[in-house]
């Protein structure tokens, strides 16, 4: 059975983020727009013409001064920034996940089954689906298509001698 989630309006959940020992950084040059940081973990919510909450930049573990994006390639977790992307550690994954939690309860946004389990990844680049999104014909040949051309080429010509 599912609870209905009465909506905190900005200033109750900036008060919430507040009690709670969030950072708040006003963001230069708007208004209603902040960054909030807690556990090395950093976003941005924004007040909506309504004068509720909503997300403008998506939790992210802080490498330097810039929110990572978490991306799972698989066999490993990355955080990836402009600039850099290293692998992502159990520590950083833990920071992510309570940060995340905490600010759900703050915006009373729903808490979903398979987020709650772990960290959710905000890209997901399997190499064994890369460039399925293209046309057959765009895609790059794989090794065994091109292997199986010269192989197919070479039993014609040996089999003209």
């Amino acid at each position: 059975m599912s609870k209905t989630i009465e909506a905190r309006t900005y200033e109750e959940a900036l008060g919430w983020l507040r009690e709670h020992g969030f950072d708040i950084t006003e963001a230069p040059g708007t208004n209603g727009r902040v960054f909030l940081r807690k556990y090395t973990v950093s976003a941005a919510i924004q007040k909506t013409p309504e004068d509720g909450v909503k997300i403008f930049a998506y939790p992210g573990y802080l490498i330097g001064s810039e929110i990572s994006k978490l991306v799972n390639r698989g066999y490993q977790q990355f955080l990836k920034t402009s600039k850099t992307e290293i692998p992502a550690s159990a520590e950083h994954l833990k920071a992510l996940h309570s940060f995340t939690e905490e600010l759900k309860e703050a915006l009373a946004l729903p808490s979903l089954y398979n987020e709650s389990l772990g960290t959710v990844s905000e890209s997901y680049h399997y190499d064994r689906i890369e460039d399925r999104d293209k046309a057959p014909v765009n895609r790059p040949k794989r090794p065994w298509e091109v292997a199986g051309k010269n192989l197919a080429a070479k039993a014609v010509k040996k089999g003209r001698a």
